[in-house]
């Protein structure tokens, strides 16, 4: 289960926050309380990168292609992402201080409950509800105040992020800084640290997880992308400021599917019936029922899943916390039946999602430490 009392991705943003001087508080956690749970000293300035998809497990395992990071593994916290262990939640709970209950963030894809439609929560293609309309909760630098600190913060990645709808969602508020390739990201961060009146970067790079997506965390093609990663944040480091708070975490991990890993829902009559629609994601996954039948349902996808998935009722999902605190807003977009599969398994609808996605080696979304783990390594300059 997701730590979202203290060792989660949910406190890491409050408690660098803290750190400079920046209290907050969400949904009920104060940033000093986050601060002391991840131990972080006070600093001048903080420098944040959050690589997408770099779980603890991972980086344990390859750390041969890190060296620089893997000499600060014995200093690190191992925390969890959120549930599901996708970007468009973790993201949103990293800049919100809120967990997905509550932000609606429960997916690559949801239903969306105004028209039943499919709503893609990373493109917000053919959205028909903006992302503040969906996702209300403020974001902490707008909880701070984005006259007073949203030239304070600064976030740094491609500039086709500006304006998009996950940014809008989940980290609007910061001065955003266009950078594409890594080296510039690096430079745009240790220049903007230099200034005084800058105390705190985020410095985004999604690379790892795309090769891991399309290669398989295992490839060589992986190994290449985290050895530039490496030198990069070690380049970073020489650069950055005296009294600057360097701190590299992820949202996710990820495990690598085989060919017979995916069972197809529009393939299989025992878990098609009764069923609505297939949100989420093939390891995180929503199923939206006929009025009344959701017990049913539950109980053939747990004859036919076996013990590759964990299947639960919305209400069982709800009470134990698996989203953390749910909101009224947010309840229905849950699916009637949660699935969380283990092992190597996926489920995919090939009805609604396209063979590319269905093909993707490396995924992610699930509660196994590999997806659900990640690293939070803190090095003072």
């Amino acid at each position: 289960m997701p730590d979202y009392e203290g060792g989660s991705l949910r406190a890491v943003l409050p408690a660098a926050l803290d750190a400079i001087g920046a209290p907050t508080s969400s949904s009920g956690h104060d940033s000093a309380s986050d601060r002391a749970a991840l131990g972080l000293p006070e600093a001048r300035k903080v420098c944040l990168v959050l690589v997408d998809g770099l779980g603890a497990h991972m980086l344990a395992e390859r750390g041969g292609h890190a060296p620089f990071l893997r000499s600060h593994l014995p200093s690190s916290l191992t925390l969890t992402c959120g549930y599901p262990s996708t970007t468009a939640a973790s993201l949103t709970m990293f800049g919100t201080g809120s967990c997905p209950g509550q932000t609606g963030m429960l997916g690559y894809t949801v239903r969306n409950d105004a028209d039943g439609s499919l709503l893609n929560l990373v493109t917000w293609e053919e959205a028909t509800i903006s992302p503040r309309e969906w996702q209300p909760q403020p974001t902490l630098v707008e909880r701070l105040g984005v006259d007073s600190w949203g030239q304070r913060v600064a976030s740094v990645g491609p500039a086709r992020f500006v304006g998009s709808g996950l940014t809008e969602a989940a980290l609007r508020g910061p001065r955003f800084v266009a950078a594409d390739s890594l080296a510039d990201r690096v430079d745009a961060a240790s220049s903007l640290l230099r200034d005084r009146g800058t105390d705190l970067v985020y410095l985004y790079w999604g690379d790892v997880d795309k090769m891991g997506h399309h290669h398989g965390w295992g490839s060589w093609q992986w190994g290449e992308a985290v050895e530039l990663l490496d030198s990069e944040i070690s380049r970073l480091r020489r650069q950055l400021p005296a009294g600057t708070l360097l701190l590299v975490t992820a949202d996710h991990g990820m495990v690598d599917l085989r060919p017979d890993s995916r069972i197809d829902v529009a393939a299989t009559p025992e878990l098609d019936r009764d069923v609505v629609l297939i949100a989420g994601e093939p390891r995180a996954v929503h199923v939206h029922t006929e009025p009344g039948t959701a017990p049913a349902v539950a109980d053939r996808w747990r004859d036919v899943l076996e013990d590759t998935a964990w299947v639960l009722l919305r209400e069982e999902a709800e009470e134990i916390g698996l989203f953390g605190p749910l909101s009224e807003r947010h309840r229905a977009t849950v699916g009637d039946v949660v699935v969380a599969t283990r092992g190597l398994r996926a489920v995919v609808d090939s009805r609604t999602q396209t063979p590319s996605s269905i093909a993707l080696v490396g995924v992610h979304g699930s509660l196994t430490p590999a997806e659900l783990e990640i690293p939070l390594l803190r090095v003072e300059v």
